[in-house]
């Protein structure tokens, strides 16, 4: 780059873990990035302006260069040759007027070290490298499995359309999500936490204000504080938007256990003891309200697909178990507006009626699903 050029190409660019090589093109305007080879890939375009941080690594294949956004996501460009670092080197600093940071990663091979959260990832450093990192955007779920244990769940694609999914498409995923893997993907990881830990507070940025700590600070069991964390970065639960509605201690037979409900605009959360559960709407694929042949309870169950899992266990269908009789009453946490323009005529403001009745025409209201049900001949 002896001369300042308006726009800088790379061949044979991957991005986002995508199947398919790409050509990327950087000017002072942003990024953009377009798959070769006729694969049938999607565009993808990135202002500059977008840009907070830049970091060089060796990625899966060749090197890679990081880019961390203002709106908390990252993307990853790989597939650079070791000698082009000098000249993406000038790009950023020329361009964004960014240092592109140099970052070796830990390669000894051990499975114990530190995690950090920054704004848009967890990483997890062995004596101050990181071995790895994992995107707040992959994570679909996160429970206590012990005392001393987290467990952490990673999306899985819905379908075989989804940007990466067994290497059809190469853009980046909805919502920043990357591609996805072919018949084999990571679908799980657990971190065994032990000891107590200072909570630390962040700044605007999402990093830590106090790396050393500070006085007066209370402790933590470290796992509780881990997985508390894991659940507000990557948005699972509570951070989901306003809660509409909540149904405590609702008995499961699958899985089996008592759960409370929280719903929301989008998504609905199962809430635990041991474990949390958040699933979206869309993934509702069948609702059944059936009574039970002793006359006493009544049963809901939701067809998942993709269905829950709890460790190795898939659960295809949540079933819920209610007494005929139980009734509850329950005003909806929605303002008049919202219920009056978008909930027109599917839900009320108040319910005063059996438990699973309320239940199911909550559902039915926010995740616009039909309900199926025997007619009350075939009952009888």
């Amino acid at each position: 780059m002896s001369e300042r050029k308006t726009v800088e190409e790379f061949n044979g660019i991957y991005l986002d873990l995508s199947k398919q090589p790409g050509k990327v093109k950087f000017a002072e305007a942003g990024l953009a990035w377009r798959p070769t080879g006729g694969g049938g890939g999607e565009n993808f375009a990135l202002d500059g302006q977008q840009f907070t941080q830049c970091q060089w690594s060796r990625g899966a294949r060749g090197h890679e260069v990081k880019i961390l956004l203002r709106d908390s996501g990252l993307i990853q460009l790989d597939g650079f040759e070791a000698e082009e670092f000098e000249r993406a080197v000038k790009i950023f600093r020329l361009f964004y007027g960014l240092s592109l940071e140099h970052k070796d990663h830990a390669l000894k091979g051990w499975n114990w070290g530190k995690g950090e959260f920054g704004k848009a990832e967890l990483a997890f450093n062995v004596q101050n490298r990181p071995a790895f990192e994992i995107p707040y955007s992959e994570v679909s779920n996160t429970n206590l499995a012990g005392k001393n244990e987290v467990a952490v769940e990673f999306s899985l694609p819905a379908g075989g359309n989804e940007t990466g999914t067994n290497g059809h498409m190469g853009g980046a995923r909805t919502k920043g999500r990357k591609s996805g893997a072919g018949k084999d993907q990571l679908v799980e990881m657990r971190f065994y936490i032990p000891g107590t830990a200072t909570k630390k507070e962040n700044d605007e940025d999402g990093e830590d204000k106090s790396p050393d700590g500070s006085e007066g600070e209370e402790q933590h069991n470290a796992a509780n504080l881990f997985y508390e964390t894991l659940m507000e970065k990557a948005e699972i639960g509570e951070v989901a938007g306003d809660t509409f509605a909540t149904f405590l201690e609702v008995l499961h037979l699958t899985p089996r256990g008592r759960f409370g409900i929280d719903m929301y605009e989008a998504s609905f959360r199962l809430r635990g003891k041991t474990y949390d559960y958040k699933i979206p709407y869309d993934n509702i694929k069948k609702f059944m309200l059936l009574p039970k042949p002793d006359d006493l309870h009544t049963l809901i169950t939701i067809g998942l697909d993709p269905p829950l899992r709890q460790g190795q266990t898939r659960y295809p269908f949540l079933v819920m178990q209610f007494k005929r009789e139980e009734e509850v009453t329950i005003e909806l946490n929605m303002t008049k507006e919202l219920l009056e323009g978008k909930y027109k005529g599917k839900l009320n403001a108040r319910y005063e009626q059996p438990q699973h009745t309320v239940v199911a025409q909550v559902f039915r209201g926010l995740s616009g699903k039909k309900i199926v049900q025997p007619s009350k001949d075939f009952v009888r």
